[in-house]
């Protein structure tokens, strides 16, 4: 019996980097984790559909949900409504129910939460878009650049 529990043990030692070798590719790369699923009511938009919306803006309201410092890093479209994701069902009265909506995140989770709020409660919303994934697209944000503080000036 002691023989054999020894071959088993003896066995399992040898065996086990031939297993983690075979399951693991030191040629690739690790995959980067996937994309969330888009999961909401309202269709997300892609670059050619917002350009669309976009041509007429006179018909149009961006809102974005994106944090201050998003926008500043990532960037964004050149007029838009700042409303974080937390305060957008706060803020429906400040919200015109006469143009057509689209909300703005970096990827459109968010953005896509906020729309279907929004169109739950009687406004027009039309979609949701990534930022990020309108750049990848090919879309040009407009980035904002924060001025350099000026230099402390001596007072006499």
């Amino acid at each position: 019996m002691k023989k054999l529990t020894k071959l088993m043990l003896l066995m399992t030692v040898l065996a086990t980097p031939v297993a983690f070798g075979a399951a693991h590719d030191h040629d690739k790369k690790a995959d980067a984790p996937a994309a969330k699923e888009y999961k909401y009511k309202t269709p997300k938009l892609n670059r050619a559909q917002l350009d669309a919306l976009l041509a007429k803006p006179e018909q149009l309201l961006i809102i974005d949900v994106r944090r201050p410092d998003e926008l500043t890093k990532i960037g964004g479209f050149p007029v838009y409504l700042s409303i974080q994701s937390k305060e957008i069902e706060n803020s429906l009265a400040f919200i015109p129910k006469d143009r057509d909506i689209v909300t703005v995140s970096n990827h459109a989770g968010r953005a896509g939460a906020a729309a279907d709020l929004l169109a739950a409660k009687g406004f027009k919303v039309v979609g949701a878009v990534g930022a990020q994934n309108y750049e990848e697209e090919g879309g040009k944000l407009a980035r904002i650049e924060i001025p350099a503080p000026k230099p402390a000036t001596e007072q006499k």
